[in-house]
């Protein structure tokens, strides 16, 4: 008697999962060789076959305006920023979302400028879609209501609304580049200077 062994094949992916799948190898290869990357790099990366690529996208373009919006999304941000501990001191709560955004921030720019240098400036108009500026704007909005959060338990203490405060911060951690000669302010130290002011203690006049 023959025994006839039947081989499963592992579950398919929805073509939502495999397109997310084929962009989360892409980035890194996107961030190093910029756009020039090829679909044959990306799919060695995400050890697929370059159809694959082709069966998830219309074509690199299409790809390549995935890579750039899941760059902009910053939904793992917003999770990481719900996980940060309420009965912390507020240092130690806005200097954790400081380095979780600035993570995110770096990855952002490295996409977006990798893609700038090649040319591409937005994504391309898709029906239905605001593009990269509603996407920007949804993920600026969303993230001022993490960092509200941060600071709602401190509100009575606080010298301003914390809305308010929501945006110094976030403009404060946006500009960290901006110091002379390119060099970042330290988290800590903009944290610091955040709660602080930047006014040191008065002279002893004796």
């Amino acid at each position: 008697m023959t025994e006839t062994t039947s081989r499963r094949r592992a579950p398919g992916m929805s073509p939502e999962d495999r397109r997310e799948m084929i962009v989360a190898a892409a980035l890194p290869l996107l961030v190093e060789h910029g756009a020039a990357v090829s679909t044959l790099q990306i799919a060695k990366a995400a050890g697929i076959g370059e159809a694959t690529i082709f069966r998830a996208f219309a074509d690199k373009d299409e790809l390549l305006d995935a890579c750039l919006a899941a760059a902009l999304r910053n939904d793992h941000v917003l999770a990481e920023l719900d996980c940060v501990p309420l009965d912390q001191p507020l240092a130690a709560r806005l200097t954790e979302a400081a380095a979780t955004l600035h993570a995110y921030l770096e990855r952002m720019g490295a996409v977006t400028a990798a893609l700038h240098a090649a040319g591409r400036r937005r994504e391309r108009a898709r029906p239905g879609d605001g593009g990269a500026t509603d996407s920007r704007a949804n993920a600026v909005e969303r993230t001022q209501q993490a960092v509200v959060r941060l600071l709602e338990p401190d509100r009575d203490t606080l010298r301003l609304p914390v809305e308010h405060l929501a945006v110094i911060f976030l403009g404060l951690l946006f500009g960290r580049r901006g110091t002379p000669g390119g060099a970042e302010t330290p988290i800590e130290t903009l944290v610091d200077v955040f709660l602080h002011g930047v006014v040191g203690k008065p002279a002893d006049p004796s």
